[in-house]
């Protein structure tokens, strides 16, 4: 499968792959970095969906 016709997410996860391999940064601090972003985005999701 082209990476031109992937869906929207796994271009993004593949950019970001890129980037954090590119810069030589460490698992441990990609992977901790990584549930930061992903509690906001959650937080962030919940804020979208939750009735005003």
């Amino acid at each position: 499968m082209s990476l031109e016709n992937a869906p929207e997410d796994v271009k993004l996860a593949v950019d970001l792959i890129m980037l954090l391999e590119e810069n030589n940064i460490p698992t441990s601090t990609v992977l901790s970095a990584l549930e930061i972003v992903r509690q906001d985005f959650l937080r962030k999701q919940r804020e979208e969906s939750s009735p005003r």
